[in-house]
């Protein structure tokens, strides 16, 4: 102030702008109870509280801990306890761990959910009814374009982490309950309007590596257990000793190294499935024999990824989330293990999506029709029971999308007429591999050329679809009401498919 001359500092009033005047003794008192204040809250109870948690507003999850998770119902049964009522869940997934939500959709808690997917208890009976309001199943790149875009905008995200500091710097590849990458999480810190971290550890000033960093978070409260991690490689993350799958991963690898897109340089996600991730142990011999690298392994990553990178046949991983406890050692040791978010991962309007750059995909499927259509959330009786995920964001963004699946489970036809919910369209997928034969869609015909040239036997779709009618029969048609249980988003946002209740 002293270095201004008398004129300038006319000038700068008649500008409108205000000058700095020192700090005055009301912000020096607001300053010191800020940091008295901090952001440590002596329970959740009173987190929710300081962040203005009301009524009808939005709230997220993540689900790096997958269905071991402990922050969704222990959350939900705080905010059931202080009466907050009409409340959105937008969790980047729910599992079968989350079946207590049904008491809070009962009792006016929740009444909107946004999910990848649902599984178990609660998937059976929002199928069935259960909410007033359908839900809306999206796609992990198509969540972070719905935040984006307004239609999701999350009032308070609750980030469930192994450790942080008392600023709000936090990661998952530290602590007890270790999860790895928090590329979802890290979506939720960015756009939501306020912030709670809850976690098992406080550590020391600066937490480094930061996943979440200390000027997204406003509310951090110390927990007993954020999650199991035991439970985060389990399921449909498994390694098969299936002979059926086994055979359908060696069918899967002989469909890429024919393709022509298996070259030094090339790029891979395996998604989720026993099949699928067996793609991955299949392949080292054939990377082996044909002196062949691959640039990038892109996804969900397993342990499987881990070895190939670890001996030099995959140079980087983009992890979005960890598969396993391999997968998070490797996080937190290799260099060219790199966590990126869900927006970097898939989000079709972000400045750039790693799916884009992808050569090949493997992914699995519940159902897969004439059309090459994909149905991942719903089984054969018409019940929620699975998830979107990554799936129609890497088959749109890859250059060969395979998916895998036997061509019969216990009877029922995996290779239909149509499905009951198209989650990815037959466009965005180029090849089928089951247990009986491959199927390249039509509008491929540069990879069938590949294949036939390389020797591989391939069939026409509608062949599989005999195949599996002559094994099982004709199923019976499922009855459904009219009434609309959920809408299937695409990731540009637009509904692809509505569910609807079974009779």
């Amino acid at each position: 102030m002293n270095n201004l001359t008398s004129n300038e500092i006319l000038g700068i009033q008649q500008s409108g702008l205000t000058l700095f005047s020192g700090q005055n003794e009301s912000t020096a008192q607001a300053a010191d109870s800020s940091k008295e204040d901090g952001k440590l809250k002596d329970s959740l109870q009173q987190a929710i509280e300081d962040v203005g948690l009301k009524d009808g507003m939005t709230i997220s999850f993540h689900h790096a801990f997958r269905a071991g998770d402990k922050v969704i119902n222990y959350v939900m049964d705080i905010i059931a306890s202080l009466g907050i009522k009409n409340l959105t869940i937008a969790s980047s997934s729910l599992t079968t761990e989350h079946s207590p939500l049904l008491t809070h959709i009962k009792n006016g808690v929740v009444s909107k959910i946004y999910t990848s997917g649902l599984r178990g208890e609660l998937g059976d009976a929002i199928s069935n009814g259960f909410m007033e309001e359908p839900i809306h199943i999206h796609s992990h790149g198509g969540r972070v374009h719905l935040i984006q875009s307004g239609e999701i905008n999350i009032d308070v995200a609750f980030i469930g982490v192994p450790c942080t500091d008392e600023f709000g710097n936090a990661n998952g590849v530290n602590g007890k309950s270790r999860c790895g990458s928090l590329g979802y999480a890290q979506v939720d810190a960015q756009y939501a309007d306020k912030v709670v971290l809850l976690t098992e550890a406080l550590v020391n000033y600066p937490n480094t590596p930061a996943s979440i960093s200390q000027d997204q978070v406003d509310a951090i409260v110390q927990v007993e257990n954020v999650g199991d991690p035991a439970k985060i490689g389990g399921g449909e993350t498994r390694l098969t000793k299936n002979p059926r799958e086994l055979l359908i991963a060696k069918k899967t690898v002989d469909v890429i190294v024919n393709s022509g897109y298996f070259k030094d340089g090339f790029s891979l996600q395996t998604g989720s499935g026993g099949a699928s991730l067996a793609v991955t142990r299949f392949l080292e011999s054939e990377m082996r024999k044909q002196n062949v690298s691959a640039e990038f392994g892109l996804g969900g990553i397993t342990a499987t990824m881990v070895e190939l990178h670890e001996k030099g046949l995959i140079k980087n991983l983009l992890d979005v989330q960890c598969f396993d406890g391999g997968a998070v050692d490797s996080l937190a040791r290799n260099k060219q293990h790199v966590e990126i978010s869900a927006n970097e991962y898939a989000n079709p309007s972000s400045k750039g999506a790693v799916v884009d750059r992808l050569d090949v995909v493997i992914l699995s499927a519940l159902e897969i029709d004439k059309s090459f259509n994909v149905n991942v959330i719903t089984g054969s009786d018409g019940v929620i029971r699975g998830a979107s995920g990554g799936h129609c964001d890497a088959a749109a963004g890859a250059k060969l999308a395979i998916v895998v699946a036997p061509l019969v489970r216990g009877r029922i036809p995996t290779v239909v007429d149509q499905v009951l919910n198209i989650v990815t369209p037959g466009e965005s997928v180029d090849v089928l591999v089951t247990d009986h034969g491959i199927a390249v869609n039509p509008n491929r015909p540069d990879v069938k050329k590949a294949l036939d040239y390389a020797g591989v036997k391939t069939f026409a779709i509608e062949e599989l679809v005999e195949r599996a009618r002559m094994l099982t029969g004709t199923p019976k048609p499922i009855e459904f009401t009219d009434r609309i249980v959920g809408y299937v988003r695409y990731r540009d946002g637009s509904v692809i498919d509505v569910i609807k209740q079974v009779k």
